[in-house]
Order: structure tokens, then C-alpha cells, then sequence
């Protein structure tokens, strides 16, 4: 998978994401400090899913209408402990590949996935 993963995302993620194959790009190399609006166009024009925390992504892709054709994963998961956070946003997104065109939801036990209007070329 192509993932592009938010600032809030602790930053342990990334290498285990890469050590397991897939393609990672970290919004705080390509546009550090960026508000959500350009960080979810990077996401689009780069193809990649984002993985977040911030909630405001589903108002971009829902209410603004706002084009998430490459998916977006908000992660819901308990940050009291860094180590069980990890373990259950690594298996959250380990158990799926189909995150593109969907607005996702991890949270411990389950997956919740919408289908994102795709715009007509």
C-alpha cells in the first residue's frame, strides 16, 4: 500500500509500515505544519491512503465534498499506551488492502468503511 500519514501519527508507524513492504510517506517531510486541505490534495495527487487522527478529515471528504478518492484511514485507538497503539493500528491496517475510495475507520475490534463519491473525469 501507499500511505502518506499524518503529523499526529507516532512516528514509531513508519518503520514498521516499511519493514512490512509498504510505501510511506510522512506529511512532516513533504508539508510540515500543512493545514487539512493540502495535505488531503497531496494525499489525492500522490495517491495514497491517509492515516490520521484528526476527525476534521471526514467533514473534508463528506460534508465538503472534497475529493478522497485515495482513501483515508482515521485511527480511533486507545494512546494511553504507545506500544498497544501501535500494535492495533499496524494490524488495523495490515488486514485490509481495498483503503482507496473509502473513508475508514479503525478503532479496537472492528473497521468501519464508507465508499467516497469518486468524481466523473
Amino acid at each position: 500500500m501507499r500511505y502518506l500519514i499524518d503529523e499526529n501519527i507516532p512516528a514509531p508507524l513508519v518503520p514498521l509500515l516499511r519493514n512490512a513492504g509498504h510505501d510511506v510517506q510522512e506529511v512532516a517531510a513533504v508539508a510540515l505544519g500543512a493545514e487539512d486541505r493540502p495535505v488531503l490534495e497531496q494525499a489525492t495527487r500522490g495517491r495514497r491512503v491517509l492515516v490520521s487522527l484528526d476527525l476534521d478529515f471526514g467533514e473534508l471528504v463528506f460534508r465538503d465534498r472534497m475529493s478522497g478518492e485515495s482513501g483515508v484511514v482515521l485511527l480511533r485507538l486507545p494512546t494511553h499506551s504507545l506500544q498497544l497503539f501501535l500494535q492495533l493500528a499496524f494490524d488495523g491496517l495490515q488486514s485490509r488492502d481495498d483503503w482507496a475510495g473509502h473513508f475508514s475507520v479503525i478503532e479496537p475490534g472492528r473497521i468501519r468503511m464508507t465508499p467516497l463519491a469518486v468524481p466523473k473525469p
